[in-house]
């Protein structure tokens, strides 16, 4: 807008000063200035001119005909040489306006000195100063123009990213809390309904005989009580609380409840043991281990034929570490599936000694170690299970923890 408005101001001025000086050629300068003015204006209504580089080197040499023209009537035709530069800049691709910018500038150089009858130092200086002006100023521009570009598409980019980087967290977060439902599930929900499935199996088989009604009733009895503990998880699942079992009181004492009901409801001796002084640990710490005690206890009582368990759980300096062997028909490691794969059982054992067929695991599918394995990963600690057929089994899990001050609680 002020390059319209300085080429319109400079044709008035050089119309004014003619038609003020009474010269003879003054009504040519008046036309010949609107006429260079209207062809100047119709200009950016041309469609093709902004985008074809041949219709605006047509324009520009018809206005700069014009120009000439107005140059050649009267001197101040010159001050229309550095607008004119701009236009030439604009329009035209850096190959052809440099060379379009010094011939206008030649132009105006010779059509002033014609005027003049003579050619100064300043009658030089004057045009070529302005067209180095337009040419730095137009390049300038430009330069900051790319520069620009470039950080929008750069901001662009960075914009796609994050959005990028929010989606694949919110993946990676909903993916991580399947897995932490998946776990939960496992070593609470389905081993308490795999538990209950059992015990009324056996009180089914006891009934019809009319012989061990006490037994049944037993058996019913554990069931329900089982039915309870899983509705009480089922609900924590919901609040997202602690197990009841911590929350009932300390981790010793909840491995301590742990091994007393598996041993009643399995038959086997459980012993619980604590090496060490009890510490309180991060509910984290203390959760995952109880978890994984309960994992490797159910797979023991379903899977390894086996007639002694030994639990310990050692309070070290920065550790804690949680130990699980059994003396049952064992497996070998490196045999177990992947999680949800079907084949050989991945809890501590191979052989299933309750004769059921069609009892449905998830030890069964090799996600136990893996569930148990996740959960010491995701405290920084280690898990290692120790087996060969035949010859038992041993799950020992071990996570770093900050030293804190002894309880007064007396190991069991």
């Amino acid at each position: 807008m002020c390059l319209h408005l300085m080429v319109a101001a400079l044709l008035a001025l050089a119309a004014v000063r003619a038609a003020a000086g009474h010269a003879p050629y003054a009504p040519a300068v008046l036309i010949t200035a609107v006429v260079l003015f209207a062809l100047y204006v119709a200009g950016p209504s041309i469609p093709r001119l902004r985008t074809s580089t041949s219709a605006a080197a047509l324009w520009l040499a018809a206005v700069g005909l014009v120009w000439m023209v107005l140059l050649a009537l009267t001197p101040d035709g010159i001050w229309l040489a550095f607008p004119l530069f701009f236009v030439q800049l604009h329009l035209l691709p850096r190959r052809s306006a440099l060379p379009a910018v010094a011939a206008t500038t030649v132009i105006a150089i010779a059509g002033f000195g014609w005027h003049t009858h003579t050619l100064t130092v300043g009658t030089v200086i004057g045009p070529v100063l302005g067209a180095a002006v337009a040419v730095a100023v137009v390049l300038g521009y430009q330069a900051l123009y790319r520069e620009s570009e470039q950080r929008r598409r750069l901001i662009e980019e960075l914009t796609a990213a994050r959005s990028d980087l929010a989606a694949a967290e919110h993946a990676a977060g909903v993916l991580a809390e399947r897995e932490r439902l998946a776990r939960e599930i496992h070593d609470t929900l389905a081993q308490g309904l795999s538990s209950i499935q059992l015990l009324l199996r056996a009180a089914e088989r006891a009934l019809p005989q009319g012989r061990d009604t006490a037994t049944a009733l037993g058996h019913v009895q554990q069931a329900r009580t089982a039915a309870v503990d899983n509705l009480a998880e089922a609900r924590r699942f919901v609040r997202a609380l602690s197990p009841p079992d911590l929350e009932a009181g300390s981790l010793p004492a909840a491995l301590e409840r742990l091994c007393a009901t598996t041993a009643r409801s399995s038959g086997l001796v459980v012993h619980c043991q604590v090496s060490g002084a009890p510490t309180e640990l991060p509910t984290p710490h203390e959760v995952a281990l109880l978890r994984i005690a309960q994992s490797a206890l159910a797979n023991t009582v379903q899977h390894a034929a086996a007639g002694r368990v030994e639990l310990t759980l050692s309070y070290m300096d920065t550790e804690v570490a949680l130990d699980v062997v059994d003396d049952g028909v064992g497996f070998t490691p490196s045999e177990v599936p992947a999680p949800g794969s079907a084949g050989l059982s991945g809890g501590l054992g191979t052989t299933d000694t309750t004769g059921a067929t069609d009892i449905t695991s998830t030890t069964g599918t090799g996600f136990g170690l893996a569930a148990m394995r996740a959960r010491a990963r995701a405290l920084h600690g280690t898990l290692a299970v120790e087996s060969a057929p035949g010859e038992g089994t041993a799950v020992a899990v071990t996570l770093p923890c900050p030293a804190a001050p002894a309880t007064p609680e007396a190991a069991s």
